[in-house]
């Protein structure tokens, strides 16, 4: 009896694990007519876009089809996107297929069913970090950066190709070497290949290019993103931001001299660089571990705040720095409410600076106390973290705290979050209630003492005789 019973869990067990992991097969009836592919490698970041000419040969309508990563990539893989015709985004599914353990696979959803003997067009984007290798590691102050980029020359796909092209962005004419596969061609800033014919499907060949590349190479190791509401008209953003140069070390000793008198000097250091803010944010402060750092301009454009940070030290390969930026922005711009229900709709993270790339994200948004029924929407997956109480000046039980953590952050990630979340307007009472009673008791209590005699010997007062 006790066989069977564990015999019926574990067939429980396993068929909810089956439920819970999308499972899709490679449709034989679908093949990619063509595919133009650019891989632009001229900054830190390596980006695909890819136009695809998807065919249907079967007989039946086809309403998605798989977008695969080998496995080279797909630990560096930090944004993936594909969009119609139109411009419009479709809908992305992470799933598997049985026997490609390796590959990471998505479902792309159409937004209309591709007929029999019929042909859609779809635009995939996808953005790869730290897939550019610095070659060498380590180079002196005078020296310039060079690269190595390591890709697949082909398109790599779980359907059959039957026309591929592919044009490398490199922006620099200082190529020291490359894959040559015929039929190729170089000219000023670009490496082409193609086109090829008939490619099977999952077929990898190596595409390798040795080449200078002195954008700059910053990393946010760790970004602390604190965003506090207040119903009062003001919402304060305060990010604790860890920045890293990831590129090329620097080897031997470092003159500030040299780097001063010769513009060329340090080729592949950074001295500023540009975030941008709302273009409402106000009370701007940016300041490190030692106090405000004054070296930085702000210029208040049309749509949006452009502040040029320039750190104390110039950044070299393996260097640090550490600092805190904040500003307050009008609530009535981010907050919007119907009665006591409220919606919070606000960036995930802002431009720090181009070609970002952030290792860790963490947001927390503190909203007045009293906030019941907290629900999180945010356009893309990341890893929610327990919700705790802050407290402040006038709070009793606390403020709610609503923290998301994400890894391998870059610009594309610059979406607007939704939080609802339900709150009493009358709670707004509170604080001014608050204060009013402290005083009350204060002014009583002072009334009190005055009038109060605490001395232990009555004063005598003379008579007359």
């Amino acid at each position: 009896m006790a066989k069977i019973q564990y015999s019926f869990i574990f067939f429980l067990y396993i068929i909810i694990k089956c439920n819970g992991v999308n499972v899709d097969i490679i449709s034989s009836d679908l093949k990619l007519k063509n595919v133009d592919r650019n891989i632009d490698i001229s900054s830190q970041l390596v980006k695909i876009t890819s136009k695809i000419t998807l065919e249907n040969t079967g007989r039946a309508p086809v309403k998605y089809f798989l977008y695969a990563a080998e496995s080279v990539t797909k630990d560096n893989l930090a944004f993936v996107g594909f969009k119609d015709n139109n411009n419009k985004d479709l809908r992305l599914v992470e799933t598997s297929v049985k026997g490609y353990d390796d590959v990471k696979f998505w479902r792309v959803e159409l937004k209309e069913a591709v007929n029999a003997a019929s042909t859609v067009v779809v635009m995939a984007e996808a953005v790869l970090t730290k897939a550019l290798l610095p070659y060498p590691t380590a180079i002196t102050q005078q020296e310039d950066q060079l690269v190595k980029f390591n890709g697949n020359l082909y398109f790599f796909s779980p359907y059959y190709v039957a026309s591929q092209k592919t044009t490398v962005i490199v922006n620099t004419k200082s190529v020291e070497s490359f894959t040559k596969v015929k039929p190729f061609s170089q000219q000023d800033g670009t490496i082409s290949y193609g086109p090829y014919s008939n490619i099977g499907p999952f077929t990898e060949k190596e595409l390798s290019i040795h080449y200078k590349n002195n954008s700059p190479f910053l990393t946010v190791t760790r970004i602390e993103r604190l965003i506090e509401v207040s119903h009062w008209g003001n919402i304060a953003v305060e990010e604790t931001i860890e920045i890293e140069h990831t590129g090329a070390k620097l080897k031997g000793p470092f003159s500030r001299y040299d780097y001063q008198q010769d513009h060329h000097s340090g080729p592949a250091s950074v001295r500023s660089y540009k975030t941008l803010l709302p273009a409402s944010a106000a009370d701007v402060y940016y300041r490190d571990t030692n106090g405000n750092i004054s070296t930085s301009n702000m210029k208040v454009k049309k749509d949006t705040v452009e502040l040029d940070l320039r750190p104390r030290y110039p950044l070299f390969g393996g260097w640090r720095t550490h600092y805190t930026l904040g500003y307050n922005v009008p609530s009535y711009e981010y907050l919007y409410h119907s009665g006591n229900e409220y919606l919070l709709k606000m960036r995930v993270i802002d431009h720090i600076f181009d070609d970002m790339q952030v290792d860790e994200l963490i947001t927390k948004i503190i909203l007045p106390e009293g906030s019941t029924n907290i629900k999180l929407n945010i356009p893309y997956p990341v890893s929610r973290l327990p919700d705790n109480l802050h407290y402040t000046y006038l709070d009793t039980k606390g403020r709610p705290v609503v923290s998301f953590t994400k890894r391998n952050v870059v610009e594309n990630h610059i979406q607007d979050f939704q939080l609802r979340y339900t709150f009493p307007r009358l709670l707004m009472l509170q604080e001014p209630l608050l204060v009013v009673g402290f005083l009350y008791m204060l002014f009583l209590c002072v009334i009190i003492y005055v009038r109060l005699d605490f001395s232990i010997h009555k004063a005598e007062h003379p008579h007359k005789d």
